[in-house]
């Protein structure tokens, strides 16, 4: 890891990011020169290695020099941050409020202070979603301490949850597993999902969670698996199953789809294969795939993925060691 900051201490993850600070002034602020990025929890090595050149790495946040990069494995990205001195409690939140309404506060250090500030800013909801519903449209800024008088800020972030959790109103007895969550917030991410007559193809659908997901969205679904489908998903009425290998498929077996969605458990270069194959055949409007490692994360094939023109790789809240590649039509 290379230190682009110049005055700035060797990086690791107990130092902090030292910023040239003007007169202290609440209405002042200066641009901070680096891009930070929120790691998803327990993959604060995927996401350093991804950018390759960082700067610090303290708690979850990323530090690295420059503006923003693509990142897969960034659950929030701190976009064009500043530097506020202050000199109280109250002139800190008046220069938040100055920049933007709504805040949301990484607690990294001083966090009495820092939690008194939050309180003196408008309250931000913190519900849980009701799926489908649109993506919140409303800016929503992160903002920390850096020391007791200086402050770190984001008026724009990539993600509009707090801290990129998107946390789901859940439905705890319908679906026979909670991987439904993961397709319900890639559905989210996209601002789009399946309706009454669309067609859907869910390879490795077992026990049956996305298949259930479509399925009340009003889709009809072809659930491929060669294990069974949980028999209350089995029995919907407008659910196919088909026991078999999603890999032994040719797309013409399965004819013109509107979404294809996969779940399945394979190495990432398989999946490509899959999915190129799919993409040559034209059968297929939109995709939805998550990208299951085994070992060690194989970050040349999310490179390869992230290539697909128009479309998106990431790592969802709720997605474990996983990425979520989404197209979503040309």
């Amino acid at each position: 890891m290379n230190d682009t900051t110049p005055g700035a201490p060797p990086p690791n993850r107990q130092s902090s990011p030292q910023p040239s600070r003007p007169a202290a002034d609440a209405a002042a602020h200066e641009p901070f020169g680096q891009t930070v990025y929120l790691a998803p929890e327990g993959f604060t090595d995927d996401l350093v290695k991804e950018l390759g050149e960082v700067s610090l790495v303290e708690d979850r946040l990323v530090f690295a020099p420059g503006p923003a990069r693509p990142s897969a494995w960034a659950q929030n990205v701190w976009i064009d941050p500043v530097t506020i001195p202050i000199t109280s409690i109250k002139g800190g939140a008046k220069a938040l409020r100055g920049l933007q309404r709504n805040w949301a506060l990484w607690p990294l250090r001083h966090h009495g202070r820092a939690k008194l500030i939050q309180e003196n800013l408008p309250h931000v909801s913190a519900k849980p979603i009701t799926f489908p519903t649109p993506r919140p449209t409303a800016p929503l800024g992160s903002w920390t301490l850096l020391d007791e008088n200086t402050i770190l800020a984001a008026p724009h972030c990539s993600s509009p949850f707090r801290h990129g959790e998107a946390v789901f109103v859940e439905n705890r007895t319908a679906p026979p597993s909670r991987a439904y969550l993961k397709l319900w917030e890639a559905l989210t991410q996209l601002g789009h999902w399946p309706g009454p007559g669309d067609r859907c193809l869910d390879l490795g659908s077992s026990p049956g969670g996305w298949t259930w997901v479509l399925h009340e969205l009003g889709a009809s679904v072809v659930s491929v698996d060669k294990a069974p489908l949980d028999p209350s998903v089995g029995r919907l009425p407008r659910v196919e199953f088909r026991q078999e290998s999603a890999f032994g498929l040719r797309p013409q077996d399965i004819g013109p789809v509107d979404w294809l969605v996969c779940d399945v458990i394979c190495y990432p270069t398989r999946l490509l294969r899959l999915v190129q194959g799919w993409m040559e055949s034209g059968l297929a409007k939109r995709f939805v795939c998550t990208l299951k490692f085994q070992g060690e994360t194989d970050h040349e094939t999310a490179r390869a993925f992230a290539a697909i023109p128009g479309g998106r790789v990431m790592h969802l809240f709720n997605n474990k060691h996983e990425l979520t590649w989404m197209w979503p039509g040309p």
